[in-house]
């Protein structure tokens, strides 16, 4: 009987993590369980992904609002803080905006409007164009931000999120103006100490900053790089990628995970002599078309993975060949002819009209994306997802 199912994806439920677990042990030991409960086979170019979460919590990479605030403190002083571009949520930066709070004398928050980095909206661009407001240009005060648009709250979470970082700030004694606007020289007007608080953008806002006159520019990825009184630290991505944990705390973004994944990937080939590729997974890189937001609010979808896992796919579009090359053909003919063109087709597709239409994006934001849907971000307790037959194709 031919192949009748391709790509497998399983969420593997494994023990709740805590401090100072083995993580390596724990995925193998639930792959290897899984497997054998389930009945599948282990097989080489299998794939576990692990998501970010557990490898934070096993390693014990935690920060308290004090850490944070401590080192705001010690890189800034006490200047006034223009706080830029932070993205609208009470999970990824309520907390480590207490702390920057905390460590400020005063703050200039700068929003980006109509919509934060990903794609949660302070007010719909269509009302922008009423108003005659071009966001690129205009720059807007609390008080004229209201005046236009009043209070909105965030469909999401019923948030005001405007009122909701401002009492933030306040609430730590800390004095906090608000204004709007997309260009980062802005902040110049107001002070020449900034803290880019932008994920996929903040190279290139340092570098404005930097060349128009700021004299002190930190990112998130700088605060926390290193451990303050002996907090958790990302020395990679700083507050970048990190959770709220408690009300006084929040988790950072896993720290040297490259071991981790080869250990797991050594492990199983020492246990089943299967190469399996591993990766551990934050946010999946892909947009709600109704809600609007871009999921990826981590600085990388993947922080590390195995060799197997690196590159691109090389795929060709089926319907293409059978609408083109070979449309002439039906049934077992046609089978055959795509099957063989698979067989044969280059290493490399790329400007081949054939692969027009595939999926121009490296393997591990495909798969992390994959696995982040899969997994959730709620209580379906499935921190680990085992994928089989992905590599595979038409042929095989």
């Amino acid at each position: 009987m031919s192949r009748a199912v391709g790509t497998v994806v399983r969420g593997l439920r494994g023990p709740i993590i805590n401090q100072g677990d083995s993580i390596e042990e724990i995925v193998v030991d639930t792959v290897l369980n899984a497997a054998k409960s389930e009945g599948f086979s282990i097989e080489d170019r299998d794939i576990v992904t692990i998501t970010e979460s557990i490898v934070a919590r096993a390693q014990g990479n935690y920060a308290t609002i004090d850490h944070i605030a401590t080192d705001i403190n010690e890189k800034f002083g006490d200047e006034t803080v223009g706080v830029i571009f932070p993205i609208l949520s009470r999970n990824r930066f309520a907390n480590c905006l207490r702390g920057i709070a905390k460590g400020a004398k005063k703050v200039i928050l700068m929003l980006s409007y109509p919509a934060d980095e990903v794609g949660n909206h302070l007010v719909d661009i269509d009302e922008l164009d009423v108003k005659g407001i071009n966001p690129w240009t205009d720059v807007l005060s609390e008080d004229q931000f209201r005046e236009h648009f009043g209070y909105k709250k965030h469909p999401f979470t019923g948030v005001d999120y405007i009122e909701y970082y401002k009492s933030l700030i306040e609430a730590e004694g800390t004095t906090c103006e608000v204004i709007f606007s997309n260009n980062p020289k802005t902040i110049l007007e107001y002070t020449k100490y900034v803290l880019t608080c932008d994920i996929h953008s903040r190279f290139r806002t340092k570098r404005i900053l930097t060349n128009n006159g700021a004299e002190k520019v930190f990112g998130l990825d700088d605060i926390l790089s290193k451990s303050i009184n002996g907090s958790g630290f990302n020395e990679a991505y700083g507050l970048l990628g990190s959770n709220k944990a408690t009300e006084e705390s929040v988790k950072l973004f896993p720290n040297n995970c490259q071991p981790i994944v080869d250990r797991i990937q050594e492990k199983l080939k020492e246990l089943t002599g299967k190469t399996v590729e591993v990766m551990v997974y934050g946010d999946g890189a892909f947009k709600d078309p109704v809600g609007k937001i871009w999921e990826l609010a981590d600085p990388v979808v993947s922080p590390a993975y195995t060799e197997g896992l690196s590159g691109t796919p090389n795929e060709v579009k089926l319907k293409y060949l059978a609408d083109n090359n070979f449309s002439h053909l039906r049934g077992e003919e046609l089978q055959q002819a795509i099957t063989e063109f698979i067989q044969n087709k280059n290493d490399d597709l790329v400007g081949e009209m054939e692969a027009q239409g595939t999926t121009p994006r490296r393997l591990t934001d495909l798969i992390g994306s994959l696995s982040d849907l899969t997994s959730g971000s709620g209580d379906k307790g499935t921190p680990m997802i085992y994928i089989q037959g992905y590599f595979d194709n038409y042929t095989k």
